[in-house]
Parts: structure tokens; C-alpha cells; sequence
């Protein structure tokens, strides 16, 4: 494997993807089940990993889960960062791996948590920028009463 450039968990933002970070595992939580986005159960439990600068929460999905135990050294490669609920959860993703590692690391920074912070959920746009669109205006398609129900007759 070609060594790709360490990002350290201190330097993860909400934005963070495509890292690859080293770090070693603190503590990893009990399974659940949760609904996932499309209504089918799935299995989650968190760990907090970390490095010498930081911890983080990594979410661990499905058959993710067992696969790394307290004190061992992973590597996430190609992860990504998405906010819960305002706080940071590193992904490894379907298109990330997550592998044990040889290497040593003397110790963590469990200071400073990264996960701990809370931050502002950034809005996604989607689509071109400025102005409201659509039809607006006189005698545009649409409802010119904007509100109540999907099916109550029109006004105009």
C-alpha cells in the first residue's frame, strides 16, 4: 500500500472526507439496532478512537461492529466526517476501509474529544444559487394561496 498523508483527529471538521487517519481504540459501545434511512434495520455502535492530539466517536456499521476491540490500532482509510445530531462521527463508509494495524502509538490525547464540540448542522443547497425560482409572480403556474392542504381546490 502506497503511505498516504495521516490526518490527525484534531483536524477533523464537518466538512473532513477522504482521511486517513491512525489511531488507536480507547473504548467501543454495544450494538443497537436503529431504522435506517429507507426503513430497514441496521446495527450501530459507537467507539471512541484517538491519536496524540484528540479522540473522536466512530461509528461502526453492521459488519463493522466486532471487528476492532479496545486498544487496538486501526487504520481508516478513505473515511469521512458527518455531523449527529451537531456532534462529529467518523465514517469509514462503503467506499473506506478500517484495518488493524502494526504500528505503535505511545498514547491518546483523551483531553481534547472531538465529538465533544457541538456545531452548526451546514445547510445543503442544492441546485443553482440566487433567487427564489419557480413561477412566481401573477398568473404563474402554482397556487397562489401558498399553504394548506395537498388537495383543497385552488383559489384564486
Amino acid at each position: 500500500m502506497v503511505d498516504k498523508p495521516l490526518t490527525k483527529v484534531k483536524d477533523l471538521t464537518p466538512s473532513s472526507k477522504q482521511v486517513n487517519i491512525l489511531a488507536k481504540v480507547v473504548s467501543v459501545g454495544d450494538a443497537k439496532e436503529v431504522m435506517g434511512k429507507y426503513g430497514d434495520p441496521r446495527k450501530v455502535a459507537e467507539a471512541v478512537i484517538g491519536d496524540d492530539t484528540a479522540t473522536v466517536t466512530l461509528s461502526l456499521w453492521n459488519d463493522q461492529i466486532g471487528q476492532i476491540a479496545k486498544d487496538d490500532i486501526i487504520l481508516i482509510d478513505n473515511g469521512y466526517v458527518s455531523l449527529v445530531r451537531g456532534h462529529i462521527r467518523l465514517n469509514v463508509g462503503r467506499y473506506g476501509n478500517l484495518n488493524k494495524s502494526t504500528e505503535a502509538m505511545a498514547s491518546v490525547n483523551t483531553a481534547l474529544d472531538m465529538s465533544a464540540q457541538e456545531f452548526q448542522s451546514e445547510r445543503r443547497y442544492f441546485g443553482g444559487g440566487g433567487g427564489g425560482g419557480g413561477f412566481g409572480g401573477r398568473g404563474g403556474y402554482g397556487r397562489s394561496d401558498r399553504g394548506g392542504e395537498g388537495d383543497s381546490p385552488r383559489r384564486f
